[in-house]
């Protein structure tokens, strides 16, 4: 019987790799033949939930038409930032918490997008909706998820819905969601040995905004400072990446999580559009984001209205 790949969106985050483990554990338990994959290499925050609840990554794929047929997509949707040969599978499901975008099918599919802050939150409802019990070692990736996406509960993204799933799923884990998700967030904030190259695609995503090819990346910091230092080389990685892709602009945010505001660089011939959406003056490329910490509600929605003018 062919499998059905599970995955999440290129350059890996913990909610994807993660969500993509515990769908794939529900399907299996509810006596479906599933697989997870991932499309690119896990950063050293998800390895840390990894190691903690011991399990292991999935499967590193390039491509996923000569395995399968059909596939089922966790926390994207968009197809920029799935599979490069998504448009010769059938999607028979997407469980997912951003906007819809750049997204249709030839045939009907399931389809799950909710306001909250993560994925995992979702999953945690359907293992309840399912009847399935939440092993310990999922519950922990499935809180690592959620600690990732809210920034432990700091980010504007985050619901009472999953600070609620988090206090429940560490209970199933054994662990104290503060203790556990600062040394967490602080595994994943290690930045030293990374490549410049490495730096700007470790949590990247490519939008169409206003007609317009844009890439966000969004690195989490302890010191800001010491990213910054690398700016020049930073640079140039980032305008190797415009003229490799073709790209408008190429934002990279820099947050701190400890103090939840961001930094941002931006580069390209749209580059003057975050100033705009912002109120902010770019001062060679640069320019503080004050309390921006999110992607998803903060950045995507008003660069997309700022290029859209």
């Amino acid at each position: 019987m062919e499998k059905t790949l599970i995955f999440g969106h290129k350059n890996p985050d913990t909610d994807t790799i993660c969500s993509a483990l515990a769908y794939a554990d529900l399907k299996t338990k509810i006596g479906e033949s599933v697989e997870p994959v991932r499309l690119g290499e896990v950063n050293g925050e998800t390895q840390y939930a990894l190691d903690t609840f011991e399990a292991e990554a999935p499967r590193l794929v390039q491509s996923v038409a000569n395995e399968t047929s059909t596939v089922i997509l966790v926390d994207h949707n968009e197809r920029q930032q799935s599979a490069d040969d998504i448009d010769q599978v059938r999607i028979k499901e997407v469980i997912d918490h951003h906007r819809i975008a750049n997204f249709e099918t030839a045939d009907p599919l399931y389809y799950r997008a909710e306001p909250v802050g993560c994925t995992a939150t979702i999953l945690n409802k359907m293992y309840r909706e399912n009847g399935v019990r939440i092993e310990k070692n999922i519950a922990g990736l499935l809180l690592s998820a959620i600690i990732s996406d809210s920034l432990l509960f700091k980010s504007p993204t985050c619901t009472q819905e999953d600070i609620v799933a988090a206090r429940e799923l560490a209970d199933i884990a054994g662990v104290d969601v503060n203790d556990y998700g600062l040394d967490m967030l602080k595994a994943g904030a290690d930045l030293s040995g990374k490549t410049s190259e490495e730096l700007i695609s470790l949590d990247a995503k490519e939008f169409n905004m206003g007609g317009k090819k844009v890439e966000v990346a969004q690195v989490n910091a302890v010191d800001t400072d010491e990213v910054l230092a690398r700016k020049e080389e930073l640079g140039k990685a980032m305008n190797a990446t415009i003229e490799e892709k073709d790209l408008d602009l190429f934002l990279l945010v820099i947050t701190d999580i400890l103090n939840s505001n961001s930094i941002a660089v931006a580069l390209g011939n749209s580059g003057q559009a975050v100033g705009e959406a912002f109120g902010v003056k770019l001062e060679d490329h640069t320019a503080l984001l004050e309390g921006v910490v999110s992607r998803k509600k903060q950045i995507v929605p008003k660069l997309t209205e700022a290029l859209e003018k």
